[in-house]
């Protein structure tokens, strides 16, 4: 049985872990940019995420599941989850994710004991072993961020359920520019706090404005300017805090989907669905575990 104290020394260990990374500029801080989303956050961002994850994960409601949300970020997710019926877990190995999914907790789900927050990093075995299992595990856009991503999608994979849903969002691998931007994002992390948000504006700019000479050539500039008023309808989410998200997000790691769908073949698992992103961004899989678990495959990268 776990004890509060034996809680307590997980999550301090992880606050260090994470704190050294940030001062050695080797961590993006994305808890305080989700922080700063919660300022948006409303019921109608709220329900744009359910829609996306009832859409992602083909159902029409979660009643009666166990949802596990791996680095929960600014809670929204997690919150979408427990909307839909799920009995929802979260946690995030960067402390301010984890207050800012407990404030969003506080504010649209106060005292719900269906929803847990915790603090924790998904190679954590000692904090990973105290789980469970789940009906279905969401990370979208999170492994890629852990400085070790192959063995986070390992232990993320035996978290499931037999006959469960994994559902991932993984960066896609371009190589020459995959390395570029993983340059260009540990540039962000190593320099003075005052020079981040120029430097990330700097950075966007050239594809924000081949995105509005694009949609002046073609006689929509409107389409353009929805890309910031009405980006909520992409999952709920911020154009500017997922700009400040992409040029910032380090560690940086990236793959092929057939690597993917390679990996988790050989752990017993089957590709539900997959949406292939544009160029660099993320690619969505949705995979369901055999009703018959197998021991699995050891992780050989």
């Amino acid at each position: 049985m776990t004890t509060t104290a034996q809680v307590s020394t997980i999550a301090e260990r992880t606050v260090d872990a994470h704190a050294s990374e940030v001062a050695g500029g080797e961590r993006f801080e994305f808890g305080r940019n989700w922080t700063q989303f919660l300022r948006v956050v409303d019921l109608n961002r709220i329900a744009r995420a359910q829609d996306s994850m009832k859409q992602l994960l083909g159902l029409t409601d979660l009643k009666g599941m166990r949802f596990l949300d791996i680095g929960s970020g600014s809670g929204l997710f997690s919150l979408a989850a427990r909307r839909l019926g799920a009995r929802v877990v979260s946690f995030d190995y960067d402390p301010q994710s984890v207050t800012a999914t407990a404030e969003l907790k506080r504010r649209y789900a106060s005292n719900d004991p269906d929803w847990h927050v915790g603090q924790g990093s998904v190679l954590d075995e000692d904090f990973i072993g105290r789980l469970g299992t789940f009906d279905v595990v969401y990370s979208w856009g999170v492994l890629h961020h852990t400085g070790a991503m192959w063995r986070a999608l390992d232990i993320a994979q035996r978290l499931v359920n037999e006959g469960g849903l994994l559902a991932i969002a993984i960066y896609n691998d371009r190589g020459s520019q995959s390395t570029r931007w993983r340059h260009i994002k540990h540039t962000y992390t190593r320099l003075p706090r005052a020079l981040r948000t120029p430097f990330a504006a700097v950075v966007s700019a050239p594809e924000e404005m081949k995105a509005l000479l694009r949609s002046v050539a073609t006689g929509r500039p409107g389409d353009y300017i929805r890309t910031w008023t009405q980006y909520d309808t992409r999952r709920g989410m911020s154009h500017w805090h997922d700009i400040i998200d992409w040029v910032g997000g380090y560690p940086y790691e990236c793959a092929r989907p057939d690597a993917i769908f390679s990996f988790f073949k050989q752990r017993g698992f089957t590709l539900e669905r997959l949406t292939i992103g544009g160029g660099l961004g993320c690619s969505e899989y949705v995979f369901r575990r055999a009703t018959h678990r197998s021991s699995g495959a050891a992780v050989e990268r």
